[in-house]
């Protein structure tokens, strides 16, 4: 999720879940290292817990990386071995390492030796002509015996020469079986699938199977699929009005406008929240068109909310007006 998952989607996405795990976008190691850390790393309170996921091929680099997040607060420390864009095969990280198990193992060793909070791996089921019964099992096995103890499987191969990093989100088959059978064949580790899964009934049904589940994009495309999240998941508090969830957030947008950050960088992360309700086109375009305005402010956020009242009420209305010619 790299260029989306950054402070601000995070602290949205919190308005609408306290409890799932949030996750950085992918920091190489030389960002960390020799970046501006206070733009890459920093993070609210709100958004615990959180895990900074880190990009990599050099054991001391991550080593040096994982103390940085742990000392900065993050929770988790998670090394992504998954992600098959060209930039990050060109550095030798992501999913091309799925092919260097070994080194993806002394990775994991470094860094878990670095850091006191959980070290984990982000992984996909192979890549390119690799047989994923034995890619798969190769990696998590070794990376076990480096002392890792939960695994996100992306439940496809990635396809490193051929398909863009876009079309290996979707064209390269789910094989869901093979990672629930990784969960069966090795019950001490702690198993999440991500891949292709889009509304908490879906979620229902994959921890019939796994420890845990993550969502990536349709968590970023549609929003108030987390709105639920607490309560039917964890099985804590209430589902959130998406309304109340904007109400939350405004109070976050005003003090990040007062410290300079520009509107459209916050409100491109809630495009989404209003899919498929009345209102929800006028939504994403006063939120897209006014929010890139200079001086724009929190009146934008209003008035696009305004939008989407002004939907619903008319589709109430045209519900009344039905129901009232069918009797």
């Amino acid at each position: 999720m790299m260029d989306w998952t950054d402070r601000h989607c995070r602290a949205f996405h919190r308005t609408l879940t306290a409890k799932s795990l949030l996750y950085t976008e992918m920091l190489t190691t030389g960002a960390v290292l020799h970046g501006d850390r206070d733009r890459l790393l920093r993070f609210g309170p709100q958004e615990h817990p959180v895990a900074l996921q880190l990009g990599g091929s050099e054991p001391a680099e991550l080593a040096a990386a994982a103390r940085i997040g742990e000392a900065e607060g993050y929770d988790e420390i998670n090394l992504n071995v998954g992600c098959p864009s060209d930039r990050v095969q060109s550095g030798r990280f992501g999913a091309c390492l799925m092919r260097e198990p070994e080194l993806v193992a002394e990775c994991m060793a470094a860094i878990g030796a670095a850091v006191n909070i959980p070290a984990t791996v982000k992984c996909r089921i192979g890549v390119d002509d690799q047989d994923p019964e034995e890619s798969l099992f190769e990696l998590v096995d070794l990376c076990a015996k480096a002392g890792v103890t939960t695994f996100v499987v992306h439940a496809r191969k990635a396809w490193l020469k051929g398909l863009s990093p876009r079309e290996n989100r979707d064209i390269p088959p789910l094989d869901y079986p093979l990672v629930w059978r990784l969960k069966r064949e090795r019950p001490e580790l702690t198993i999440v699938i991500n891949g292709g899964i889009g509304s908490l009934d879906e979620v229902d049904q994959q921890l019939a199977h796994v420890d845990g589940v993550m969502l990536g994009r349709a968590a970023y495309h549609t929003p108030a699929v987390l709105a639920e999240a607490d309560k039917r998941i964890f099985g804590e508090g209430e589902a959130v009005d998406p309304f109340a969830a904007v109400e939350v957030y405004r109070n976050y947008v005003a003090a990040e406008l007062a410290a300079g950050t520009h509107l459209a960088a916050m409100t491109r992360h809630m495009l989404g929240l209003f899919h498929g309700l009345p209102g929800a086109r006028a939504w994403r375009r006063t939120l897209t068109v006014e929010g890139v305005k200079a001086g724009a402010g929190l009146e934008v956020i209003d008035r696009a909310l305004a939008e989407v009242r002004s939907g619903l009420e008319a589709k109430r209305v045209a519900r009344g007006l039905e129901a009232g010619e069918a009797a």
